[in-house]
């Protein structure tokens, strides 16, 4: 604590940084909520504490900590050289932030998930399609955290380069939404969207980390890719082709951890058929530490 008080008396600019920073990202975040309700059509306060809609909370909640990642990647402090530089660059980089996430909730919605509306089952109260929706924006934010890290500057090519990260991110998401679906239907008559239709939490956890875990290994390829805004289209080329090597080597051994961690236990027939959120959390930590590690070996 000392040392803090110390390096304050020093450095009294970095109050100014982090009032700056803190106030812009407050802003952010309650933007957050705000735009969900406008884009829905909805009354957020009668859907949070009048009507006490918990799907609707969950929803909201992996908006809120979205932004909160995403603007993690925007905090330059004393780098930025001033003030104004750091809260245009802020708010510059915490609104795209904001526009990809939900662009990304939409290409989700119509893309990973089209057969069903997310919208309506979650003010349905569905948990389960709440947790899908905060795992899915929750993992565009993990990529769009490591875009704005992996760029410098602020000008229009830092703009397109962030977009085409977040581009890969989708395509990801999309490709680990299909395995998912695939494995699923190879054990079960209905499919898996269905199965999501009719709230099974479970199964919800389990594939939220698969999506959370799937962002985070996209988030590793980044730390491979050198940033060159002369040459971005290459850089992105290699980031998708890396993205998709780290996901598969994530899959594998995630695969493995879960047979060891769970040995002896049938988590398909915990999980797809006995509905057992504990099971799925567990495969849910797992597909998370396995892609914790990956990033921080890959650093």
């Amino acid at each position: 604590m000392n040392e803090l008080f110390a390096l304050l008396g020093q450095d009294a600019s970095l109050i100014g940084y982090l009032l700056i920073d803190m106030g812009v990202a407050i802003l952010l975040l309650g933007g957050m909520r705000y735009t969900m309700g406008m884009i829905g059509k909805v009354n957020t306060n009668e859907e949070l504490a009048i009507k006490d809609n918990f799907a609707y909370g969950i929803s909201m909640a992996g908006g809120v900590a979205a932004m909160g990642i995403a603007l993690s990647g925007t905090i330059t402090g004393e780098l930025a050289g001033s003030y104004l530089i750091e809260l245009i660059g802020m708010l510059c980089y915490g609104f795209a932030g904001l526009v990809m996430i939900k662009a990304g909730r939409y290409i989700h919605d119509k893309m990973a998930l089209p057969e069903f509306n997310k919208h309506e089952q979650i003010l349905n109260r569905n948990i389960s399609v709440g947790i899908v929706d905060a795992a899915s924006v929750i993992a565009t934010a993990i990529v769009v955290r490591a875009a704005l890290i992996w760029v410098d500057g602020l000008n229009i090519k830092t703009f397109i380069a962030i977009f085409c990260a977040w581009i890969v991110s989708q395509l990801m998401l999309v490709i680990i939404t299909r395995i998912f679906e695939w494995q699923y239907l190879r054990h079960n008559a209905n499919s898996f969207q269905s199965t999501l239709e009719l709230g099974q939490v479970a199964l919800a956890i389990r594939y939220a980390g698969y999506l959370v875990s799937t962002s985070m290994s996209v988030t590793a390829a980044s730390y491979f890719i050198v940033y060159d805004a002369q040459n971005l289209l290459d850089g992105i080329a290699s980031w998708a082709i890396i993205s998709l090597i780290l996901m598969v080597v994530l899959t594998v051994l995630t695969m493995f951890a879960k047979c060891i961690v769970l040995w002896g236990i049938d988590r398909r027939e915990e999980i797809e058929n006995q509905e057992n959120i504990g099971i799925a959390t567990i495969e849910f930590a797992i597909s998370f530490a396995i892609a914790l590690l990956l990033m921080a070996l890959m650093a």
